[in-house]
């Protein structure tokens, strides 16, 4: 076990170092394929800085719980055309959390913009992004994430992988087996804070291409 802390640390480590060099050749690698990242937390972020991509999706910089997510993948075409409101924090869905961030909502969805300074920025932005996104009609450029950072439950990952979409990649703490399930990584590093959960999403990506290779997953549909 230590050992492996240790080589993940150096390989993350070289990563971070070696980024320019490294990111250029994925960049290159890519051309100009297009992609729209839909993610429960900031995972996609670090995705579109990583190719140095504009964000085409409003889904940066924000965590949605499991429930919500799901929810929202369920019927996407419809909240994405819901106006953005915020509530009081102590309103949320999830109050055993210490919210210091605005807290969105788009119907019954709650988007929680924790690296937001403030709700008008937060709303400036998803509703930009949301227009970018909307530019991208064909739904096979569409990925889509999902990881256990904020539930441990994998019933959440299974349905996820139910949903009727082409592009779908999870993560979390077990090895998930099902017909359904195409794409999804057991990660053994683990969050400081909760042990039965993986790192949080700028974390993770790092640790990603430990794991699986994002640039297959991004080409998979190129001609």
């Amino acid at each position: 076990m230590i050992l492996r802390k240790v080589v993940v640390f150096i390989i993350v480590k070289y990563r971070e170092i070696f980024k320019d060099v490294i990111s250029q050749k994925d960049i290159t690698l890519l051309k100009d394929k297009n992609f729209v990242i839909v993610s429960d937390n900031c995972w996609g972020g670090s995705l579109y800085q990583w190719y140095k991509r504009p964000y085409n999706s409003p889904f940066v910089g924000l965590e949605i719980y499991p429930d919500c997510y799901l929810k929202l993948l369920t019927n996407f075409e419809y909240y994405m055309q819901q106006n953005l409101r915020f509530i009081n924090l102590n309103e949320s869905k999830y109050p055993k959390r210490n919210l210091n961030y605005p807290l969105g909502i788009i119907d019954d969805v709650e988007i929680h913009f924790r690296h937001f300074k403030n709700e008008e920025e937060a709303r400036v932005k998803w509703e930009r992004r949301i227009q970018r996104m909307l530019k991208e009609t064909n739904r096979d450029n569409y990925f889509f994430k999902m990881c256990s950072s904020l539930s441990e439950d994998d019933e959440h990952i299974l349905k996820f992988h139910n949903l009727p979409f082409k592009n779908k990649i999870s993560f979390s703490t077990n090895r998930i087996k099902s017909p359904n399930v195409k794409y999804h990584v057991c990660i053994f590093e683990r969050s400081k804070i909760n042990i039965y959960k993986i790192p949080n999403g700028k974390k993770l990506f790092k640790l990603t291409f430990l794991y699986f290779d994002v640039n297959k997953w991004l080409l998979s549909n190129s001609q």
